[in-house]
């Protein structure tokens, strides 16, 4: 119905002003406006305009055709010019017909003179007859209007900075997304009416020259766009349409870098994809929730927007509307899950705006919670957002620096890509990272090996992967507020354990480790730094389970294998007391795993006390590092 609406409201002048009088007396301006009639009903626009031209070349009274120029002026998206033959209409006979006065302020909306568009609007809402379809796209427009007006008044911090000629050049640039650390950033180029993917590093502050980003990604038969990238950089999801193994006009596809290439493509399939139009992804930074654009049935508008999350297998739930909070019965685009995975990102033309589609935040109420329900969006104000159309927008991991394309800011040619310092209250909230190498002790080869990072409250994956499988890299972003556990691992190595606690305030330093995996040799000792026990007691906490798991699990994977359970204390209270300590919690942890099935005659444990201590215990940390339980291969 909404398509319906706008339809009749762009031609309804077109096919009937009433009892207004719709000739000339001029013959050769009457021919051009019938010969434009004819154009119009096969869509040759152009052409129309060219023969309204001529009518009022020949006749300059000729006010229905004025009002078909406006009319096609404002279809085509060319506001000015629609904006001059409307006035005209008005300034030859204001009573033509009330849709003058909507298609005026619907033109000067979109030119950003807002008050003229209030009054016209106003003027069109006190007509009679009116469809209630009408009067809510009018109320809406005026409240557009007002909303315009004040935002105006309080403009926020806008000061974008051209990202220079490594990564725009005099083609079109545009929707850029950046990895968490900042260090990679991939857009869209379009270059003789074909899009394509580019990529670009940043070195010593630099970007380089941007390249095409894969011969397998990128074709010159299909236009390949609207990406997203995983924070590590190794996952790409994009948009491709029309494509021989397409669902429908255009589908989600993903591609995975595997350390020296992207793979092909392959489309995800259904239920995400349908024979309609699914396009624009965005997805969370556990890789768990892809947020995405659809125009399929159960909508609230003609585009929405969805999520749908990845089960066991590696299947796709079936998507779920993000619903009145977030979508409207206009359009939205755009979504960005900021790495935060409580900040959404999207544009709209439904909330109250400043012109086409503005920019909007809104922050999920209860992220805790399996029914998500969402904060009321907040628009980002102008001049962020103008009388045009913003959209496209994505947002570093410490949210500080925004990223969008702009071809009004005098850059190196059509659309360039910006940055931008989002102003404090529209940042979400920050995220760092954990970056690291994994390679073989001994020998100092690269390793490709298992990444597991968990949220010791939740006991979700914060990040389940592998590291790249040439350089043995990865990253994964971390959320302040939250105790994390790492544990890397590869068949015929020790595991490795680690434990982040990033703090808010500390929130833009990343973690950069280096991972020397040893292999299964007796001696070999592993610190378990992920089992926690009550303060100056024995009792295991319950985040602890996640390391003993993974302890059972490398036990079972290893038959052969028998350990020797350690603790350690530092050296505050007194000898007989730290031993006595130390010896009751490497106990507890040999019965939690006798308890779990693992054989006894595998197991040994051992109290240390303050005996062997890794470091000096002269500062909290130390004495922190120096708490510990350990296990050793004593047998394999």
């Amino acid at each position: 119905m909404r398509k319906i609406l706008l339809l009749l409201l762009c031609f309804c002048s077109i096919v009937s002003f009433g009892q207004k009088v719709t000739s000339s007396q001029n013959k050769l301006a009457q021919k051009s406006y019938l010969q434009a009639n004819k154009y119009i009903g096969d869509k040759a626009y152009n052409m129309a305009i060219t023969e309204l031209k001529k009518a009022v070349s020949e006749d300059n009274q000729f006010t229905a055709a004025y009002q078909q120029l406006g009319d096609l002026y404002r279809r085509l998206g060319d506001y000015p010019n629609a904006v001059i033959n409307y006035k005209k209409v008005l300034e030859i006979d204001p009573a033509f017909h009330h849709l003058t006065y909507f298609g005026l302020g619907e033109s000067e909306l979109n030119t950003g003179d807002y008050a003229n568009a209030l009054v016209h609007f106003k003027k069109y809402a006190s007509s009679t007859g009116l469809s209630d379809e009408s009067k809510i796209r009018t109320a809406k427009y005026i409240a557009d209007g007002i909303f315009s007006l004040e935002a105006i008044k309080k403009p926020v911090s806008f000061k974008p900075v051209n990202m220079g000629s490594g990564i725009n050049s005099t083609q079109d640039e545009y929707l850029p997304v950046i990895t968490a650390d900042e260090s990679k950033i991939i857009f869209t180029r379009k270059s003789s009416n074909n899009e394509d993917f580019y990529a670009s590093v940043k070195s010593q502050e630099k970007w380089s020259a941007a390249k095409a980003l894969s011969a397998n990604i990128n074709t010159f038969e299909f236009n390949e766009g609207a990406q997203c990238i995983s924070p590590d950089g190794n996952y790409l999801f994009f948009t491709g349409c029309n494509r021989p193994d397409g669902l429908g006009r255009c589908d989600i596809y993903i591609s995975k870098w595997e350390g020296s290439e992207w793979s092909r493509p392959f489309n995800i399939g259904a239920p995400v994809n349908t024979p309609g139009w699914e396009s624009q992804p965005s997805i969370s930074a556990d890789g768990r929730t892809l947020y995405f654009v659809s125009t399929r049935n159960g909508g609230r508008g003609g585009y929405d927007l969805w999520k749908s999350d990845l089960m066991a297998g590696g299947s796709w739930s079936v998507p779920v509307n993000l619903g009145p909070e977030i979508n409207t019965p206009y359009d939205e685009h755009s979504p960005f899950i900021h790495p935060d995975d409580q900040t959404l990102y999207f544009s709209s033309n439904g909330w109250p705006g400043l012109g086409n589609k503005d920019l909007f935040i809104t922050h999920k109420k209860n992220p805790s919670e399996q029914k998500i329900l969402w904060e009321k969006p907040q628009n980002l104000g102008y001049p962020i957002n103008t009388f045009g159309e913003e959209s496209g927008l994505s947002i570093s991991s410490s949210g500080r620096l925004a990223f969008f394309a702009s071809d009004k800011q005098g850059g190196l040619g059509g659309f360039d890509i910006y940055s931008f310092e989002m102003p404090e209250n529209l940042r979400p909230k920050p995220v760092t990272y954990v970056k690291g190498v994994v390679f073989d002790k001994t020998s100092k080869q690269r390793l490709d090996a298992k990444i597991q990072i968990i949220n010791l409250k939740t006991g979700s994956f914060a990040f389940d992967d592998f590291t790249d499988a040439v350089a043995g890299e990865f990253l994964a972003t971390l959320t302040p507020g939250n105790s994390f556990a790492l544990n890397v691992s590869k068949p015929g190595y020790l595991f490795y354990s680690q434990n982040f606690t990033p703090d808010l305030k500390e929130a833009i330093k990343p973690y950069m480790i280096e991972v020397p995996l040893q292999k299964i040799e007796i001696g070999g000792l592993v610190v378990l730094n992920n089992i926690f026990f009550e303060t100056n007691k024995f009792d295991l906490l319950p985040e602890s389970k996640t390391e003993l798991g993974q302890l059972i699990t490398f036990l079972r994977e290893n038959p052969a294998v028998s350990i020797e359970i350690a603790g350690h204390t530092d050296n505050v209270g007194d000898d007989k007391s730290n031993q006595a300590l130390s010896e009751s919690r490497a106990k507890t942890v040999y019965d939690y795993l006798v308890v779990n099935k693992v054989p006894a005659s595998k197991l040994n444990f051992k109290g240390y006390g303050e005996s062997m201590p890794v470091n000096d215990n002269t500062t909290e940390i130390n004495r922190k590092n120096n708490r510990r339980t350990e296990f050793k291969i004593i047998k394999k």
